[in-house]
């Protein structure tokens, strides 16, 4: 008999955990997977995917109203939430067919319930206990829900998606990409939006200039942005209206909403899973720290994915789960580059960037060059819309290497994502001038910059 019920058994469905297991199987492994929800994690089930797709819905409020500048008489538009739920929520439902589909057909076993680890080879689940040569854990991460009164009545991203109404008023708490995205797509849909954030400015940790530039864009698309703002408490009136108190530089202000959502960020979903009780060490977040090849401190357990408190994006859990499994069964020791990797908000308008912040690189070093364009896009001279675009290239002084580069407008993170290709490359300045633009684009400007 074989020592271990299997050579690999997953904790965790997402993105990261299907693929580890679906390449290890691939090498031959014996591998098992747990999941207490539903196939696909965060990004299928109550993140990337639904999010694009409400994203994608509340845009056409504005197209709407920009196809009148190009000739278009377009009645009045009526938006329906129930239907655009049920669209939704089918398409979800596909996806997670498709994700169990592939976990079948690569020959990885499917196990329903919650697993817990309860020694290096051991874990409990659906009631019985299953051995494995090696252990992964691919959980993912989890909304943060503040510590003030009434907070339990507020609403995360996770709830936001399964609403069945759309609130007529939000107030959005954070300023991280989840909070910008959000109240883009409460607004586009015809909701009165007020984000509001403790800190100077959103999107803490991007591009200064995109930080600032977003800003003024959310305000122009009517949301209400108010910055050193705090929640201290919600409460349910007698009508189901809800009134948030928030501390600002002001004072203490009230605000009569339907709904309060809380986007003040992810934490590694650790809790309750029995690592530490297994040596397995985690970090101050109760992220999973491991080696750069996805191990722990325990030899034979290994972790991927946003449970690490790394990179919390669904490519880079695939690519971490392909390399686990190369390096544990296909013979290959492989770690992962998480050096310039490219990420997007879509947020209205959206962001787009790969590598060094401009703060970033004068940290490091004081020979930086920085080129920048702010222009109206093309399709707003007929449309009348008052929007701007911002472009942004970092450059090394001496060596002309482009190190990182930043947008903001329509199209960013498609525009990005080819960038990504040239700054990844090491490619300088004097190649992107080189590189003949493709006009009438906003994309042309990454080359024409002077």
């Amino acid at each position: 008999m074989p020592e271990f019920d299997y050579d690999l058994f997953t904790i965790g469905a997402g993105s990261g955990g299907v693929r580890a297991s679906r390449v290890a199987a691939g090498h031959g492994a014996r591998v098992a997977i747990a999941e207490d929800h539903r196939v696909g994690g965060t990004c299928v089930i109550r993140g990337c995917v639904p999010k694009k797709l409400l994203t994608y819905a509340a845009h056409f409020s504005q197209d709407f109203e920009d196809a009148a500048g190009y000739g278009w008489t377009v009645g009045r538009p009526e938006f329906s939430w129930p239907a655009l739920k049920a669209a939704k929520d089918r398409e979800i439902e596909r996806l997670e067919g498709i994700y169990r589909k592939l976990l079948a057909q690569s020959g990885v076993t499917e196990i329903d319930g919650r697993a817990i680890v309860v020694d290096p080879h051991t874990v409990e689940v659906a009631g019985r206990r299953v051995t494995a040569r090696h252990l992964l854990v691919a959980t993912g991460g989890w909304p943060v829900r503040p510590d003030f009164p009434g907070a339990d009545l507020c609403i995360t991203s996770n709830e936001a998606f399964e609403l069945s109404e759309l609130p007529k008023r939000v107030l959005v708490i954070g300023g991280g990409y989840i909070a910008v995205e959000f109240a883009g797509i409460f607004r586009g849909l015809g909701a009165t939006v007020t984000l509001a954030y403790r800190g100077d400015q959103v999107l803490r940790g991007f591009d200064d200039d995109v930080r600032a530039h977003l800003s003024i864009e959310l305000v122009r698309h009517g949301i209400d942005l108010r910055l050193h703002a705090v929640p201290e408490s919600v409460e349910r009136l007698s009508d189901g209206t809800l009134r948030a108190m928030l501390r600002t530089s002001a004072g203490v202000e009230p605000h009569e909403v339907d709904a309060v959502m809380l986007a003040t960020g992810r934490a590694p979903a650790t809790r309750g899973l029995g690592l530490e009780a297994a040596g397995v060490v985690l970090d101050a977040d109760g992220g999973v720290v491991v080696d750069p090849f996805g191990s722990t401190a325990v030899p034979s357990i290994h972790a991927v994915g946003d449970v690490t408190n790394r990179i919390a994006l669904t490519p880079v859990a695939i690519r971490e789960g392909a390399a686990l499994a190369a390096t544990l069964f296909g013979g290959k020791p492989t770690r992962v580059d998480h050096a310039d990797v490219a990420h997007a908000v879509f947020s209205d308008p959206p962001v787009g960037a790969v590598g060094l912040t401009e703060g970033e690189a004068r940290a490091a070093s004081d020979a930086v060059t920085v080129f920048k364009a702010t222009f109206r896009p093309m399709k707003a001279t007929l449309s009348g819309r008052d929007q701007k675009t911002l472009m942004k290239l970092v450059v090394d002084a001496d060596t002309q290497r482009v190190l990182g580069a930043h947008m903001v407008g329509p199209d960013a993170p498609e525009i990005i994502q080819g960038i990504a290709i040239g700054v990844k490359a090491g490619l300088t300045k004097a190649q992107f001038d080189e590189t003949v633009a493709i006009h009438p684009t906003a994309a042309e400007e990454f080359v024409t910059m002077r």
